[in-house]
């Protein structure tokens, strides 16, 4: 690899602060983090990136995701404007 093309690979901190779930993982936004720290459970000290929703708190996979009922909707637009005949 040309050294000078590529950005700088580092360990980096995830924190996702409505969940309260950090998890630690080597990223190119560790050069970018910028002056935020963490001390981490192995006493080292990390960049840490504030993120909005990680697998912790996605609704997918927590399992409180909704399922949109597409049939009863097509159902209800047809009662309520009819169906349309095709001819």
């Amino acid at each position: 690899m040309r050294a000078s093309i590529h950005p700088p690979y580092g360990p980096v901190v995830f924190r996702d602060r409505a969940a309260d779930y950090a998890f630690l993982t080597r990223s190119t936004l560790a050069a970018t983090a910028g002056e935020r720290t963490i001390e981490w459970e192995d006493g080292r000290t990390y960049p840490v990136v504030d993120v909005e929703i990680s697998d912790v708190s996605h609704p997918f996979y927590t399992g409180t995701a909704r399922v949109l009922d597409t049939a009863g909707r097509v159902e209800r637009f047809e009662r309520r404007y009819g169906k349309r005949g095709g001819s």
